[in-house]
Parts: structure tokens; sequence; C-alpha cells
């Protein structure tokens, strides 16, 4: 089953809308729509308006669970089995400045798969796409707009960027930094402590300028080795292989073999 919350309206403010509930205030509000089966503990924590008063409710498909101390903002579903570990925060709002202009807190909905898993502490942003049997690693961020495809693992302390398109059966690994509107197609592989860039001319706050994001690329089944920098508008080819350590400035081709700083083609992948 493919679970949905339904579109938030702004309400009148209430003492209860900008503040957290427990899962027995939120059912008596009417915003808590859980099946018999799910399973919430008592110590979680839901927030169902965002910054601008919009009330949002929230889905729990059976066999989900949510456990102690996780704070579940207004739009979240979770479908079917899909586990929400302690301390995790799922459907926070967007607030504040980035890139180039203000978020004002809206909320969104944010969608949980089958038998996904969020790990403690990680922090899932408003409008994030979850599919079945993924999991989010401990500390993680995914940011407002991520799309994650199924059967995906994303390590822990992975921080990963407004917009970001990831496959399926993807592996990210832990202490990487995946920048905003990276495209990661199926099957992908990065090495640990990998770093992405999208900005060639590090504009930050410039009220005479907006800065100038193009993401890299990463191809069916490209591999990216542990400590490696992947530049702005650089593609990986599918089944490249780029050797731990690189620095890429340049585009690599598909099925080749690429280390170096700055990485050079050195032959092809042996399969």
């Amino acid at each position: 089953m493919t679970v949905h919350p339904a579109s938030g309206s702004p309400r009148p403010q209430t003492p209860m809308a900008n503040s957290a509930m427990t899962m027995t205030e939120l059912d008596r509000v009417g915003l808590l729509h859980a099946e018999p089966t799910a399973r919430i503990s008592r110590f979680a924590l839901f927030v169902p308006a965002d910054h601008l008063g919009v009330l949002r409710p929230v889905v729990v498909a059976g066999g989900a669970v949510i456990c102690a101390f996780a704070t579940v903002h207004g739009g979240v579903a979770l479908a079917e089995n899909a586990l929400v570990e302690e301390q995790a925060v799922i459907g926070k709002p967007e607030h504040g400045y980035a890139v180039g202009r203000i978020h004002p807190g809206a909320g969104g909905m944010t969608l949980l798969g089958a038998e996904s898993v969020i790990r403690s502490g990680a922090i899932v942003y408003a409008d994030v796409e979850v599919a079945a049997a993924t999991v989010v690693g401990h500390q993680s961020v995914l940011r407002t707009g991520v799309r994650v495809g199924a059967e995906t693992v994303l390590g822990h302390h992975l921080c990963v960027e407004r917009g970001t398109w990831i496959g399926q059966r993807v592996r990210c690994s832990p202490g990487s930094h995946i920048t905003s509107s990276t495209h990661l197609a199926d099957e992908v592989f990065l090495g640990a402590g990998v770093r992405t860039v999208n900005d060639k001319t590090l504009t930050w706050r410039d009220p005479n300028r907006e800065p100038i994001l193009v993401p890299p690329r990463f191809e069916t089944g490209a591999k990216v080795g542990t400590g490696s920098v992947i530049m702005g508008g650089v593609t990986i080819g599918a089944r490249a292989l780029v050797g731990a350590g690189s620095l890429v400035t340049r585009d690599i081709p598909p099925g080749a073999l690429a280390y170096g700083h700055p990485a050079r083609v050195h032959g092809k992948v042996n399969r």
C-alpha cells in the first residue's frame, strides 16, 4: 500500500499549532491516521504545523514503527513496516537563508516507503521521498526535495543537499557530501568521504549576482573511491571507476579507469 497524507490547508493559529504534541494529542485533534498494527512510542513527538501555520496530518501504515523521542512533522507518511528510530527528525520544514533566497518554513509531503529505515539521529526535511527498503544512516541529513530510489543505502554522517536525485540500489558510504541537484543513477557506489562541488565561483550572499550552480552527474554503475573530490559540471560515465583520493576536474568516459590529482584516464575497467 502507498500512503499519502492529505494536502495541508491554512487554519487559525491555536496554542497547539506551533508546538510539539504527543501521539494522543495529535489523534485527539484528528491529525493522526494510523492503522491498528502501527507502533508509535508514547515518547514520540509530533509537530503538525509548519512555520506558516499550515496543519498537515501524519499517516502511519500497518507495521510501521516510530520510536521514542523521534520528531515527526505534519505531512509525513510511513508505508508498511517503515521504521523511524530514536531521535530521528522527519518532515522538517526548510527555514532561513540558503542558495540566494529565504525559505519561509513551509512544510510538505514526506514519504517513507515500505520497509525503509531512518536510523537514529537522521534528519529528513519536508518534501523528501525515500523509496522501499532504503536505509538512511545515523546522523545523516536529507534536505528539501531529495528523492531516493529503492534498496539504496545511505551511510551515516552523510549530507545530501536540496533537489538531489538518487536512483535504486545506490551505496553512499559514510562521511560524504552530495551537493544540491546532483544526479546519481542506479547502482552508483560512492566511497567514504567523497566530496562533490556545484559552485565554481564560491558566491555567498552577494546582492549583485546569484550563484551559478552546476552539479556533477554519476551515470549508471559508476564507482568513486574514498576521499575523492568531484568538481562542478563533471559527469562520471556509466561503469567508470575513479580511484581513491582523486580530484576529478573533467568528464570520465563510460567504462574508464581514472585516478590522480587531477584525475586522468589510465585505461578501462577490467570486467
